[in-house]
């Protein structure tokens, strides 16, 4: 199976500088948790659009919603008027999202121009200049999101030179062999202490799971350890749940797992189920830090705005949340029982609908190629899933919240007969080649 015309007219047409291409896929229409091509030719979809389709494709209140917003729209920026539903999802952001009262939100596009106004205003607000990150941590495509990340994917971008990254707790790999993260602790205190004084760091950026760094889960505890000590320094704590918030983990937010509140939130992706909205979460002190600080022209746009409530009420009144935890155990349970004893599977790990399937090598490594063969081979038949990771050996999987455990079984069934053709060597490596992923 091979890209069709539309595929062709997409090469020649749209600017490489967007794309990140892992078969050649093409969509012209999209239904629940299914995507189709111009055959018509019916995919199991669980990337959701790299977790922007939080609702699956064209579910009718969301469509309703937006054509409403459509329709009657309420001008077509916050720039300079006060919009309806910009208010209201302020309010109800507010409302869903634990902390102080003193707070208000910024309305944006992406999670790249969120996490770039934070790091901005983090660092002109309280007048400390550094920031720390994780390594692996990928917080968006601007210069500024970029400036604070540490994938090595974005190796091309110059980095903030008042940015410190460490490691990230990883499951297979340790930091100094240990496994609860209290060692990584210790690490990062005393940098706090030295190199990167306490007194100087504005924010410390967290992702609850990191991602893009390959779905890495961090200990019990750890979280709430590392909040702690940012507290000791009064140093702000900057959630990024750009992928992983809003239902996917299985609570509304990802960083309840593990029982801290942070300092400011960040929201994109599945906030607006498709439609480009973001938002920050934070103190007043931060965020009103100066006016006209951080704007574009349609931030905080009507239809943005309502698709991004009809997200929420959808999730909060059909409970995705506590579907995505049902779909997403029924998910992993059936992968391992799948791959059991396939010793090129290193890991399975979840939470909700946010897994990683860690593929290795005979000695442990990162095994990229096997990821490059396993997802082009689901795809072949029927079945959308991009891989992550530093090593870019993790395949990646973020379904639509309304992921039912029966599509959840097929899912798994199909991606695990083609993790072992990719073990087995049963993938044309010649189809392959043309798609290097990330």
């Amino acid at each position: 199976m091979t890209g069709g015309r539309l595929y062709a007219r997409d090469a020649a047409a749209l600017s490489d500088l967007q794309k990140l291409r892992f078969f050649p896929q093409e969509v012209t229409r999209g239904a629940g948790c299914h995507l189709y091509d111009s055959e018509g030719r019916e995919f199991l979809d669980l990337a959701a659009s790299w977790g922007a389709a939080s609702l699956g494709y064209a579910h009718p209140e969301w469509v309703s919603r937006v054509y409403e917003a459509l329709r009657t729209q309420a001008g077509a920026t916050g720039l300079s008027s006060a919009i309806a539903p910009a208010v209201e999802l302020g309010e109800r952001l507010l409302r869903i999202t634990p902390g102080g009262h003193d707070r208000c939100v910024w309305l944006g596009h992406s999670g790249s121009d969120a996490n770039e106004t934070v790091a901005r205003s983090v660092v002109a607000a309280t007048g400390r200049p550094r920031i720390i990150s994780f390594i692996g941590a990928y917080h968006g495509g601007t210069e500024g999101s970029m400036a604070v990340s540490a994938h090595p994917v974005q190796a091309h971008a110059a980095r903030d030179g008042g940015v410190t990254a460490v490691p990230f707790p990883d499951p297979l790999r340790p930091f100094a062999a240990d496994p609860s993260g209290a060692a990584l602790l210790e690490h990062i205190a005393g940098l706090l202490r030295t190199t990167s004084p306490g007194d100087e760091v504005a924010a410390f950026f967290i992702e609850p799971v990191q991602a893009d760094g390959g779905l890495l889960i961090p200990p019990a505890g750890f979280l709430k350890g590392l909040a702690a000590l940012c507290a000791k320094y009064g140093i702000l704590t900057v959630c990024d749940e750009v992928k992983v918030g809003l239902g996917r983990t299985g609570r509304m937010h990802a960083f309840e797992h593990d029982d801290w509140t942070p300092d400011i939130v960040v929201f994109g992706k599945g906030l607006g189920g498709g439609i480009p909205v973001s938002a920050a979460v934070g103190p007043k002190a931060i965020l009103n830090h100066a006016t006209a600080f951080s704007m574009q022209t349609t931030h905080g746009n009507p239809i943005s705005a309502s698709a991004a409530l009809a997200v929420l009420d959808v999730i909060e009144r059909d409970g995705l949340a506590e579907n995505a935890a049902r779909s997403g155990s029924r998910l992993i349970a059936c992968l391992r029982a799948a791959l059991h004893g396939n010793f090129h599977v290193g890991d399975i790990r979840g939470r909700g609908l946010a897994i990683g399937i860690e593929l290795v090598d005979e000695k442990g490594g990162a095994a990229a190629l096997l990821a490059r063969r396993a997802v082009y081979r689901a795809w072949e038949h029927g079945v959308i899933a991009y891989y992550v990771g530093t090593g870019s050996n993790v395949i990646e999987l973020t379904p639509p919240l309304i992921l039912s455990e029966r599509q959840a079984e097929n899912g798994a069934t199909i991606l695990a007969q083609a993790i072992d053709d990719a073990c087995s060597g049963r993938v044309d490596d010649t189809k392959v080649a043309a798609f290097g992923g990330w």
